[in-house]
């Protein structure tokens, strides 16, 4: 039988009842506790699905907090299966009225993005320079929408960034134009 199939039938189950060993979000939504059946096998598709429904229902500020929930559902992962699966499923970390949180990337389609003074403070780590070179370290997953934010910026210093999982180079037209910009990025990251 399919495991996507398997997956469907025993969710459909477990929301019937009919399944004593399904475990539920908080929401009433099925967890991986569902699919028990002795022991639990790491299935890639089925915890993304888990994240994306969790990141979608629930206001999740840290990956530390969602890495606990899931873990609560019955979901073994570690923060870097969890960092590679926010950033395969174009997870972001963006501000929020009552904080930041994790949201699905098409939700802000049509919206601000982040922008660089709420995102820098909350996910910078460390920073230093060579020459052109600036090379801007951040907590995992945060790379992407920094480097996205400061390309936003358009600051004529920069030539253009390259953003990993978290870590991105900043190419600065001259080594004084990577000093301004150094000095203009952690006040921004200090919160002045």
């Amino acid at each position: 039988m399919d495991c996507c199939l398997l997956f469907g039938l025993v969710l459909m189950l477990a929301r019937e009842g009919v399944c004593a060993e399904a475990a539920r979000f908080s929401d009433g939504s099925v967890s991986r506790q569902a699919l028990h059946v002795g022991e639990f096998v790491s299935n890639k598709p089925e915890r993304q699905q888990a994240i994306i429904h969790l990141v979608s229902t629930q206001a999740i500020a840290s990956q530390r907090e969602l890495e606990q929930i899931l873990r609560k559902a019955g979901w073994d992962v570690t923060q870097a299966t969890l960092s590679r699966d926010l950033r395969e499923l174009g997870i972001v970390r963006a501000q929020a009225e009552d904080g930041a949180r994790y949201v699905p990337g098409d939700q802000l389609a049509g919206q601000d993005k982040p922008q660089l003074l709420t995102l820098l403070p909350e996910l910078f780590s460390s920073m230093e320079g060579v020459g052109e070179l600036l090379v801007l370290r951040t907590l995992p997953s945060g790379a992407q929408p920094i480097a996205e934010a400061i390309d936003d910026q358009r600051w004529p210093e920069i030539l253009g960034t390259i953003g990993g999982e978290n870590t991105i180079l900043i190419i600065c037209r001259s080594p004084s134009a990577r000093d301004i910009v150094t000095q203009r990025l952690r006040k921004i990251a200090e919160g002045r």
